[in-house]
């Protein structure tokens, strides 16, 4: 790391989280610029090898011994990619938690300077005149949505007496306005009466007519 951030001087200020972070962004597309350098290079020796496999071996095989080189260089930076990319994410996670961990200890001092004004005795005592004064607002309730008077004095049972009374008194002034039912109104008298009393008379006379006639 001092390669790249320098040696630190003696009481000198350690950066912070984002100078680490924006450093080692910087770096990475440092390394990211010789890699695309170096597969350049990788790629010109290997077409240049294969040009001269017949005709000239001894630049064949210089140029392969480069292109191992420019390998051995490449892996290097893809390491060391990967290394930084590692310290990165773990400086961004670190200062990500740092960040959260400032935001509740703001909050947390917040809540114990409202808690400072608030005691618990005086919570408890507010709570109970809370409901000592709902309970004597249900009381006032009550008693003004009860009926008062000599209303509730009343006897229901004489009440419901007197009710039938007149209940009875209407009925007997229905039946004097009905009266007595005229004698015209009356249902006439079945006309096949008279003719059984007939028939019956005449069967009397038959009768009588048979007891002589055997004497």
């Amino acid at each position: 790391m001092f390669s790249i951030f320098g040696k630190s001087k003696k009481g000198a200020a350690a950066p912070t989280p984002q100078e680490a972070i924006q450093k080692l962004r910087e770096t990475e597309e440092m390394l990211e610029k010789k890699q695309e350098y170096l597969e350049k290079k990788i790629s010109t020796e290997l077409k240049q090898a294969k040009q001269m496999g017949t005709k000239n071996k001894r630049a064949a095989l210089m140029a392969l011994k480069r292109k191992k080189r420019y390998e051995k260089q490449l892996a290097q930076i893809d390491g060391t990619l990967s290394t930084i990319e590692f310290q990165r994410e773990a400086l961004e996670s670190a200062n990500t938690n740092t960040e959260v961990l400032k935001t509740m200890g703001y909050a947390a001092k917040a809540l114990k300077s409202a808690h400072q004004q608030l005691d618990v005795d005086d919570v408890h005592d507010m709570m109970d005149d809370i409901q000592e004064q709902q309970e004597l607002a249900n009381e006032i309730s009550d008693a003004i949505s009860n009926p008062i008077g000599f209303g509730q004095e009343m006897d229901e049972d004489e009440l419901m007496a007197e009710l039938e009374e007149l209940e009875q008194e209407d009925l007997d002034e229905e039946l004097l306005k009905i009266g007595p039912t005229p004698v015209d109104n009356l249902p006439s008298v079945p006309s096949e009466i008279p003719k059984a009393k007939a028939k019956e008379k005449e069967e009397d006379d038959d009768m009588r007519e048979l007891e002589a006639w055997a004497n």
